[in-house]
């Protein structure tokens, strides 16, 4: 039987070390100075967060459903999925994560997951032990307030999800998913313009909007010959912002980012 840490490393195929990163490396310090301007001290302390490092392939779980996990992870690069799965083996994603998020931050309180969380394309995480992300809060109650406004905003996306899904048409439901995830990598520093490299397939799509992956490949060619978007490999172009966010019925309230990084 697997120790515990052994049952959070058995679910996928990675390598491991142990180093820091630095601020200008570490995207959650670069999304926290996006809320707050840190001081010194507290990004010298984020700085020096114990954390293990592992390289991910894709199609990886990094914890699943019923996991007692002793440790979070920071997406430090590559998209991940948060997911549940049905009695008949049926994906439904309910999020997707990007470089300085904490999918998995929810585990330092609650002591059972009732996700899972897997790898969409190759990442590159930290896995941080939940004693020292606690000792960081105790410390630091700046840190400890924006870790809770994380998992709020979380919750926020997860609402404004079920409304997608359970509301929109598919091609608004696309549009809206779209929208998103442009103003997230924005947010971070991966968006030129209205282009930036998003590696999710159309399964994943589907799977994240409860659609077939036919429907989703329809969706996308109709948004094309509307000239909402432009696909190139993995590389989206939105040609008109505006109409897209009207497609999608798109407010980036419900993400609280700032008001630059929001108007997009």
């Amino acid at each position: 039987m697997c120790s515990r840490l052994l049952q959070e490393e058995c679910h996928m195929h990675a390598s491991f070390h142990s180093a820091s990163i630095s601020s200008r490396e570490n995207p959650l310090i670069r999304k926290l100075e996006s809320i707050f301007a840190l001081t010194d001290d507290e990004r010298q302390a984020l700085e020096n967060l114990p954390m293990q490092l592992a390289v991910i392939k894709e199609d990886q779980d990094i914890v699943r459903e019923g996991d007692r996990p002793s440790r979070s992870c920071v997406i430090l690069s590559g998209f991940t999925a948060t997911y549940k799965m049905t009695a008949g083996g049926k994906r439904q994603i309910v999020s997707f994560g990007i470089a300085g998020d904490i999918p998995d931050l929810q585990s330092l309180h609650l002591k059972v997951l009732d996700i899972s969380i897997g790898t969409l394309t190759p990442c590159r995480v930290g896995f941080i032990p939940h004693e020292a992300l606690r000792d960081l809060c105790t410390r630091y109650p700046r840190i400890a307030a924006a870790f809770w406004r994380e998992t709020l905003i979380d919750g926020a996306i997860f609402r404004e999800w079920v409304t997608n899904v359970g509301r929109r048409e598919a091609y608004n439901r696309m549009a809206h998913v779209l929208c998103e995830l442009l103003v997230r990598l924005r947010a971070v520093g991966l968006v030129e313009g209205h282009a930036c490299e998003l590696p999710i397939t159309q399964g994943e799509f589907a799977d994240a909007m409860g659609i077939t992956t036919v429907h989703v490949n329809r969706v996308l060619q109709q948004m094309r010959a509307d000239g909402l978007i432009d696909l190139k490999g993995d590389r989206l172009n939105v040609p008109d912002w505006d109409r897209l966010k009207e497609a999608g019925e798109f407010d980036p309230i419900y993400l609280h980012l700032e008001v630059d990084q929001a108007a997009a």
